[in-house]
């Protein structure tokens, strides 16, 4: 009889959403199957179906930035389920609190809101039994923050670092030099084996983009 190999502590599902196509994360603790999505923009009937595919037990919501796209309907979905968010850091409370303005622009549903728990730097984010680490990481807003789970080497990181390109920052209060020194100073010492989960497109790997992102390699950098 063959041995299982072991379950990972952590598993993630991305749920693109919304017509910007934003990359929202289900991920859970495997020995509680207890679990949280990470940027809920909108789409709400496909993420519940995905929890429910995967039958995880949301346990709350955290949240990287305050974009429409990435929480716009966090509130609706948190009380869907009576659960709380987490995130961002308080300097996006510009954009929390005016998602039903800017939903109108985009042609997105948005929700203002209050998290229950402003995140920063140092902070830890609990979903089962995994522990994820807090980084203020602002640029492409100010109050970004990148969740990262040490044990598996994966970060979440919103739209900081994509694979190809790096955050815009021409949005209200983005600051370029900013978010470069943000990839540079938090992400890269995370380790370049760890994988990472954008806001949007596929996902990648630190070295990946140490090696060829031509915002970020180490080559561009060095110029």
């Amino acid at each position: 009889m063959t041995a299982q190999p072991p379950q990972p502590p952590l598993r993630a599902t991305i749920i693109p959403v919304t017509p910007l196509q934003q990359n929202c994360t289900l991920l859970w603790c495997t020995a509680t199957m207890r679990g949280a999505f990470v940027d809920p923009g909108g789409d709400l009937p496909k993420l519940l179906a995905a929890a429910a595919q995967h039958k995880v037990t949301v346990e709350k919501i955290i949240l990287t930035h305050g974009h429409i796209d990435h929480c716009g309907e966090a509130k609706p979905l948190a009380e869907q389920l009576g659960v709380g968010i987490e995130g961002p850091h308080e300097e996006d409370r510009f954009l929390t609190s005016t998602l039903s303005e800017s939903g109108a622009q985009y042609g997105i549903t948005g929700v203002n809101f209050e998290p229950d728990r402003w995140l920063v730097e140092g902070d830890t984010v609990t979903v089962g039994n995994l522990v994820l680490d807090v980084y203020e990481t602002p640029g492409h807003t100010p109050g970004h923050v990148v969740f990262h789970h040490a044990p598996s080497k994966l970060a979440l990181v919103g739209d900081v670092l994509f694979a190809g390109s790096v955050g815009r920052t021409d949005f209200p209060r983005g600051n370029h030099p900013q978010l470069l020194d943000s990839i540079v100073t938090k992400l890269w010492p995370l380790g370049d084996d760890t994988t990472f989960i954008p806001g949007h497109g596929p996902a990648s790997s630190f070295a990946h983009e140490r090696r060829t992102n031509m915002f970020v390699s180490d080559a561009a950098l060095a110029a």
